[in-house]
């Protein structure tokens, strides 16, 4: 049920210490003008319907299916949101949730964490948030983080995304981390858009670069090795990034740390050994692995396990999830490349093994039997 990529034995050694211990899962709500661009994200089929993603995703994740929700879940260009994954072990394992908004353009219908962020602005800029914000929301990261792993001290913490847009995001960082990510990104379309996404982030560093020669005199310079990581985010990054390595920075001295995700938390990942290092914050990194689905790990399009070998030890683990025998037709579109992962899915069906031992056919049962209860409400 559980692959392990990358540094195989340290994530051996992980699973084995958080086998049996109840997770708890925080979700990071975030949005960047970046995912309002036409073609750039299948998560949601139109720009306006993009804009409420992370909204309706938040208010399914912790309420479940209901008739008239506030936000329903967007149509999507194929497939089902990632959400129905994430819900269903939450549900029926009884993992507790705490929502976070990062930044959004509205506010989410459930009970939310606020951090106080803003939404970013487009990536091209070269300037996506303020400097102020993104140091705002990393300190938010750092208590919660501490706040949430000093309850699960035996157990481990689900650090999980929703931003639309985010892989993109993920790659303008790792980029100006100095990370070689340009065609190892994933995305949620079937044929990953590695040249419009390039495109951006080439737009979007060239301008950054121009604000920062601007910060220093000629003669200080401004090089990779003096500039503090937080600025990649508030250059070209997204609200998530910021709180979500804050948290697994301060979560990781205490307890586990699953960064459930594929190219966004291999970006966070990145950013937590940089902003570590950058400042001399203590952190373990033997607590931390990044957890995905093999629709990601195994992404013909891009080059997932390359990518979590650039950015460095970390072990890359994927739930073996397969929808190649499930009865709905939205389910079988992830085995087409469309969607993949999402608010946590893949780190929750790791979760949902790992927990309570689950099977294929008993992950597979709870998601559709939950499909069902959503597609009856949606008629």
């Amino acid at each position: 049920m559980i692959r392990i990529y990358t540094q195989i034995e340290q994530g051996q050694q992980w699973l084995d210490r958080y086998r049996g211990q109840q997770p708890h899962f925080a979700c990071i709500l975030g949005f960047t003008e970046t995912g309002l661009i036409p073609g750039i994200s299948a998560a949601g089929a139109t720009p306006r319907d993009r804009q409420y993603t992370a909204i309706a995703d938040a208010e399914f994740l912790y309420s479940g299916p209901r008739p008239h929700p506030q936000y329903p879940l967007p149509p999507l260009q194929a497939g089902a949101s990632p959400v129905l994954i994430s819900r269903a072990v939450l549900e029926a394992q009884n993992i507790p949730l705490t929502v976070f908004n990062a930044g959004l353009p509205h506010p989410p219908a459930v009970p939310a964490v606020d951090l106080g962020g803003t939404p970013a602005g487009c990536l091209s800029s070269g300037k996506a948030l303020e400097l102020a914000t993104v140091q705002r929301l990393f300190a938010a990261g750092l208590h919660w983080g501490q706040k949430l792993a000093q309850a699960h001290p035996e157990g481990y913490l689900i650090v999980a995304e929703c931003v639309v847009g985010g892989t993109t995001t993920a790659l303008s960082v790792l980029m100006d981390l100095g990370i070689d990510a340009n065609g190892k990104v994933n995305s949620s379309h079937p044929l990953c858009n590695h040249q419009q996404k390039l495109a951006l982030v080439q737009a979007g560093l060239a301008q950054a670069h121009r604000n920062r020669t601007q910060l220093k005199p000629v003669s200080g310079g401004i090089t990779g090795d003096d500039l503090d990581p937080l600025m990649a985010i508030a250059a070209v990054g997204d609200p998530m990034q910021a709180v979500a390595a804050g948290m697994a920075i301060a979560a990781s001295r205490l307890c586990g740390v699953l960064l459930a995700g594929g190219t966004q938390m291999l970006a966070v990942y990145a950013l937590i050994r940089a902003v570590a290092s950058y400042h001399a914050l203590p952190w373990n990194g033997d607590r931390i692995v990044v957890g995905t689905t093999r629709w990601v790990a195994e992404d013909p399009t891009g080059d997932t396990v390359g990518l979590a070998k650039a950015v460095g030890p970390v072990p890359l683990l994927a739930t073996q999830l397969s929808f190649a025998n499930a009865r709905y037709p939205q389910l079988g579109a992830y085995e087409r490349g469309f969607v993949k992962e999402g608010v946590g899915a893949g780190g929750c069906a790791i979760a949902a093994h790992l927990y309570q031992n689950w099977n294929q056919s008993q992950l597979l049962q709870a998601i559709e039997a939950l499909t069902l209860r959503y597609a009856g409400l949606s008629l």
